[in-house]
Order: structure tokens, then sequence, then C-alpha cells
């Protein structure tokens, strides 16, 4: 079956025929109030998904690395983010690349959900959690200490 051309926005960041997915589907990660939507999974032609996630006020995506890289631009609201060891203002339509093996986390901060477009390879590898030893190392600058949520 060839993928649709189009497909049409049916309320303000939904679309149509793409289900709201929960963020993670494992156990043993700390996320808060964050979901998911897969808007194209390119398998023929980039080999890549584009993701839209939605993080309700207060909420933040699970802190963890892994080997691939995302890149994302922020479409609804504000927020923040760590990638490596720097925190983040978000605001609308600001770009982020997390490269490789970088611990990264977003929280929305503002009154209204953090939204943000992220392509990623299609097919990836799993995310690594931290250890004590790598909460211990992150949590040696204030900044970030005050930042991560486990």
């Amino acid at each position: 079956m060839r993928p649709k051309t189009h497909i049409a926005q049916t309320d303000p960041f939904r679309w149509e025929d793409v289900p709201v997915l929960a963020y993670k589907e494992e156990k043993g990660t700390h996320f808060k109030s964050i979901t998911r939507q897969v808007l194209f999974d390119d398998a023929d032609h980039f080999d890549t998904q584009l993701r839209y996630f939605e993080i309700a006020p207060g909420g933040h995506s699970t802190l963890e690395r892994h080997d691939h890289a995302h890149s994302v631009m922020v479409i609804r609201g504000s927020g923040r983010a760590l990638v490596e060891r720097e925190v983040i203002d978000l605001a609308l339509h600001d770009l982020v690349r997390v490269p490789p093996q970088t611990w990264h986390q977003f929280q929305a901060t503002g009154a209204e959900p953090l939204g943000f477009l992220c392509i990623v390879r299609r097919e990836r590898d799993k995310p690594a959690l931290p250890t004590e030893k790598d909460l211990a190392s992150l949590r040696s600058d204030p900044a970030v200490a005050s930042f991560i949520r486990v």
C-alpha cells in the first residue's frame, strides 16, 4: 500500500488517522505527561520518521542517551532542554540538535504544552538510562542537577 501524500490536520496538533501514542511502552523509564505521534514513517526514501511529541505543562521526557541523533523543532509552547551539560531555554521555532550518545531531556515550562517535531532514523538503538555514576557526574554541575528529573 502506498503511503498518503497528504495528511490533514483535524484539530490543533492532531492529524487525520495519526494515533496519539504513549511516549514509551517499556517499563523503568522516568517521564511525565508526554505523548508522541508518528507523522511520517518513510522506509522507502529517507529511512526516517517525523514524529510529534507533546509534553503537558510540568511534564518531561526521559533522561537518556543513545547512538542515534535527533533533529528537533519547537512548534508549540515553551520549555527547556538538557543537551549533554547545557540547559537550553526553548521558544517557538527553536531548533535543537541532539548528537549521538548525548544525555538529553525535554521539559515543558509554560502554561501550554511544549510540542516539537523530531526527525530520527527509522531503525534506532534502544536508549540507555543513566546509572548512579552517570547521575552523580551530571549532578556535579548545579544547573544540570536542578534541571534533571529521574
